[in-house]
């Protein structure tokens, strides 16, 4: 394929999704991405593009939202191996809130095994994906439906959460960066989401490699309340996302690492019987507070023995890479 009809295609492909991958762009055109990164800064120099980190997007793509159409297409191996490690932090019997999200969706349908779960949501994608199942109690927002991405928003979704207590918040989002932390395009969605937030303990945010590094327009989740990162593998040549993750790591956010290629698909649940769960301590002292040596970059949880954990999840010091 010659240049002009590589990038043709690229065009064609961030039109018609919004945002698209560099990995996802060089499975499509069949070549590299080091070939396809040429192709996304000429279009980008053309004023056709933008990029983004790990990817690109429609100009102004700082402010605009994929739907959910889109979204369910993006980085999906990612998501997946993101959703098993994440779906291993929870415990049987906890009382959760699982925001809205193609990446939340994705670790809903693996918590629907979890006896005596409580999960509370505002997203209409993770409470169907939960219900039928029989052990887990749903308990869903008040609020208006925003039609993009399937969520209750609004005043409703916001006052239905005050005086709500549960031990952690699972939450996504469009960005995600050490200076401002976790960020959506969408005024109603960050609203709620930060409604979500304080009715947690702790604070999981669950986002692949293409969202590290970008900001958009509205910051949900600070930095220094973000207690746990859940990420996928960046590509080797990908610095900048390693850089964004250390970055992370120093304001005392804990990242778990999942190998894409490594982790199971589907919607099967995490084995949990007669399997000892290996938790690293929480982070330090947060930003404010008196601080000693950084903490060290390194993964959550991981379920089992070390052979499981390698099928669920690499474990990894990206502080070596």
């Amino acid at each position: 394929m010659f240049a002009a009809e590589r990038r043709q295609l690229i065009l064609e492909m961030v039109r018609a999704n919004g945002a698209v991958s560099l990995r996802e762009l060089a499975r499509v055109v069949q070549t590299s991405e080091v070939t396809v990164r040429r192709d996304v800064r000429a279009l980008e120099a053309e004023g056709l593009l933008d990029r983004r980190h790990g990817g690109a997007v429609l100009p102004g793509g700082f402010t605009r939202e994929s739907g959910f159409p889109q979204k369910s297409h993006l980085a999906t191996a990612e998501k997946t191996a993101i959703a098993d490690l994440a779906a291993g932090l929870v415990e049987e019997g906890e009382a959760i809130v699982v925001g809205a999200g193609t990446t939340t969706q994705e670790l809903a349908r693996r918590l629907a095994r979890v006896p005596g779960l409580t999960v509370v949501t505002n997203s209409l994608l993770v409470a169907q994906a939960l219900a039928h199942a029989n052990r887990v109690e749903v308990v869903m927002t008040g609020g208006t439906l925003r039609g993009s991405n399937y969520a209750l928003v609004g005043s409703g979704a916001e006052q239905s959460l005050q005086g709500l207590r549960v031990s952690r918040a699972f939450l996504s989002g469009s960005g995600l960066t050490a200076e401002r932390g976790l960020s959506t395009s969408n005024m109603l969605s960050a609203s709620v989401d930060r409604a979500l937030v304080q009715a947690a303990a702790e604070v999981v945010v669950l986002a692949d490699h293409t969202k590290l590094g970008t900001d958009t327009m509205f910051q949900t989740v600070p930095t220094d309340v973000i207690t746990r990162l859940v990420t996928d593998e960046p590509p080797a040549h990908d610095d900048r996302a390693g850089t964004e993750l250390q970055a992370l790591a120093d304001q005392g956010v804990q990242i778990a690492v999942a190998g894409a290629s490594g982790a199971p698909g589907g919607d099967q649940a995490p084995a949990r019987r007669g399997q000892e769960r290996r938790d690293v301590p929480l982070p330090g002292p947060r930003r404010g507070q008196v601080t000693g040596a950084a903490p060290t970059l390194r993964t959550a949880a991981v379920l089992g023995d070390p052979a499981t954990g390698a099928e669920r999840g690499r474990v990894a010091d990206l502080r070596r890479r």
